[in-house]
């Protein structure tokens, strides 16, 4: 939407989305810890390890040009998508709480993976913090929930501080779109109750694949660049 809608460049709209993303999730996450599906700790030590990949991410970012970002924000978007679909079907209970302890040692590379994302493409990447929530750090799907928007909201701070001083931000825009945002946020919350979980995600893949796939085409030019066409053998 920054991009093609509104006109900004493909860093400053990487950037504004962080903030975005981050100051939306921050407020989630605090109605969903009033409601006690926030695990703090759990949430605190795998955004420790987010952050410093989302930090990263944003300084190698000054490496990539703005076309090369939105190139790969859509592949990651139309493998989410293709993720989702083939998936099984949401379950609608609660997952049980497991003893086993969250496995660490593949929790922070994990962790360390989704923050260069953010930093390097301004997802707050919520679609791979759940599963890993649930999978390595056995968290209810619930408190899953919950605590990957306190992740999400740490990881885009990282990000958003990552680019500082290097992309100019138009604050006067920001802040009445991040309020619209937020707005947005607490009525699709409101209505998600509403719509069966299995249909839900089954509209946001279809969502995130037609988005995906607009991206990419807008940004095909970047796969076959004048350097690599001039790679390329030509027929004689």
């Amino acid at each position: 939407v920054l991009v093609y809608v509104l006109g900004y460049d493909a860093k400053q709209a990487i950037v504004m989305s962080l903030l975005v993303v981050g100051i939306t999730s921050l407020l989630a996450a605090a109605q969903h810890w009033r409601l006690g599906n926030v695990r703090i700790p759990t949430a605190l030590m795998f955004g420790a390890f987010t952050m410093i990949g989302a930090f990263a991410g944003a300084r190698f970012a000054m490496y990539l040009s703005g076309g090369v970002q939105l190139l790969v924000l859509a592949v990651v978007m139309v493998a989410a998508a293709l993720s989702m679909l083939r998936g099984k079907p949401v379950a609608s209970g609660e997952s049980p709480v497991s003893v086993n302890a969250p496995r660490w040692g593949v929790l922070i590379p994990v962790a360390l993976g989704v923050g260069v994302l953010t930093g390097l493409i301004g997802i707050g990447g919520g679609f791979l913090v759940v599963p890993a929530l649930i999978v390595i750090a056995h968290v209810p799907v619930r408190e899953a929930i919950g605590t990957s928007l306190l992740v999400i909201a740490l990881n885009s701070a990282a990000g958003f501080a990552g680019y500082l001083g290097t992309v100019t931000v138009d604050w006067a825009f920001l802040a009445p779109f991040t309020a619209a945002s937020v707005g947005g946020a607490l009525v699709g919350t409101a209505l998600a109750s509403r719509v069966p979980q299995a249909v839900l995600k089954r509209r946001f893949a279809l969502f995130l694949l037609v988005m995906g796939g607009f991206v990419l085409f807008k940004n095909r030019h970047i796969l076959i660049s004048p350097a690599t066409v001039s790679a390329l053998p030509t027929r004689r």
